[in-house]
């Protein structure tokens, strides 16, 4: 058997970030950056106001109050073009061009309608006052989106702002899914004596598309070697082929076997952890595969170790993204762990200082996947680790 760490460092060496498409902003949230992205305009592209009142000169109204005439109106979108003189003021809203000649803007809420078009106005301001000036935001040609970086709906808004209306993004990984099993049924179908539920699937779907991938779900091979093959062959083109099930040592894991008759590469079967020891590995026609239990926890602790870096580093992204290891506290003592790297299920709570206090769910059982979707967490025990005790310092990585 080889480390947890051995095996995703080969995992993650098998691929190679994919390349770039072209997109509309509509499409782009939650996916990857190519390239920088630069803006396309100023903004604001002008001085601005940054509230409704008047626009004025601040020698003006040094000394308030005072009653001004109001000789033209600036709205969004509706500049005014008259040049502010003395003893007068431009009728102006958030968002519109200062006219020229008027240095500040005087809320609303400080003046008073007086008669035949004039404005009382009756607190003074400073140059500058109200005002945007412009590039306040961001100049042409200035970087404000960098390449990596997953595209959150801030970032639409702000490219929206750059006036971009396409963005490169990194091309999503396809990702070929197969279930195995004579036992497994789906959702809704008839169950008959020994038969399973098939999660496995429908799991490593969602878990795919939640962490940017494109899930192409092959359906569920039986336990023989020609049902394996002929589903196996729909999965060329793909970026990676994911299996589930299949990869033990019993006579009816026949995954192993029915890959190598296809012309599997290994590289390597059985990683030092718990829960998924029964971890495959290897290329097959150039497409990556990674072969994971059949046992529904093993099988997605396995996606959160195994599948998230492969994407992370498909996707450009860091390895880790998505599941960043954290500090917590035990809040109970743990045994001394044995020679496989252990990944217990856990619950967290975080106190007022920040701090992440972790338990640990008392049943591990990997076919337990009531626990799984209750957790939020899982705590990570090294090889040989000794005793913790409550109150100890803990690694755990989270589970979104």
């Amino acid at each position: 058997m080889i480390s947890v760490q051995e095996a995703c460092r080969r995992i993650v060496q098998s691929v190679r970030p994919l390349g770039a498409e072209v997109i509309g902003l509509r499409e782009a949230a939650g996916r990857v950056l190519a390239t920088d992205v630069a803006a396309r305009m100023t903004h604001p592209q002008a001085t601005v106001s940054a509230m409704d009142g008047y626009a004025v000169r601040s020698c003006d109204v040094a000394r308030a109050p005072v009653t001004l005439v109001v000789v033209a109106q600036s709205a969004a979108g509706h500049p005014s073009d008259v040049t502010v003189g003395p003893g007068e003021v431009v009728r102006i809203f958030t968002g519109a061009v200062i006219p020229s000649g008027a240095d500040a803007i005087v809320l609303q809420e400080d003046t008073q309608t007086g008669p035949d078009r004039t404005v009382v106005v009756r607190a003074p301001v400073t140059i500058g006052r109200h005002l945007r000036p412009s590039g306040l935001d961001f100049k042409t040609g200035e970087v404000l989106l960098r390449t990596g970086r997953c595209l959150t709906f801030r970032d639409i808004a702000l490219a929206a702002a750059m006036n971009v209306p396409w963005l490169p993004v990194v091309r999503r990984p396809r990702v070929a899914i197969l279930s195995t099993g004579d036992e497994v049924r789906l959702p809704g179908e008839a169950i008959g004596p020994g038969d399973l539920i098939g999660s496995n699937g429908f799991a490593l779907r969602a878990f795919v598309a939640h962490h940017g991938g494109e899930a192409i779900d092959l359906g569920v091979a039986r336990d023989d070697r020609a049902s394996l093959l002929a589903l196996v062959k729909a999965a060329r083109g793909a970026d990676v082929l994911l299996t589930s099930g299949g990869v033990s040592v019993g006579e009816h894991d026949l995954v192993r076997a029915a890959l190598d008759d296809a012309g599997l590469a290994l590289d390597f079967w059985k990683v030092a952890v718990r829960p998924g020891k029964p971890l495959m590995h290897g290329s097959l026609a150039g497409v990556p595969v990674i072969g994971l239990p059949g046992n529904p926890v093993s099988a997605l602790v396995g996606a959160v170790l195994f599948v998230l870096p492969v994407l992370n580093a498909l996707l450009g992204r860091p390895l880790e993204s998505g599941a960043e290891r954290q500090r917590g506290v035990l809040s109970c003592d743990l045994p001394a762990n044995d020679g496989r790297e252990d990944y217990l299920r856990a619950t967290w709570q975080r106190a007022g200082d920040g701090t992440i206090h972790v338990t640990p769910f008392a049943r591990q059982d990997s076919a337990l996947q009531a626990i799984l979707a209750a957790a939020d967490c899982l705590i990570v025990r090294p090889p040989h680790a000794p005793p913790a005790q409550a109150g100890d310092a803990i690694a755990v990585v989270p589970l979104s």
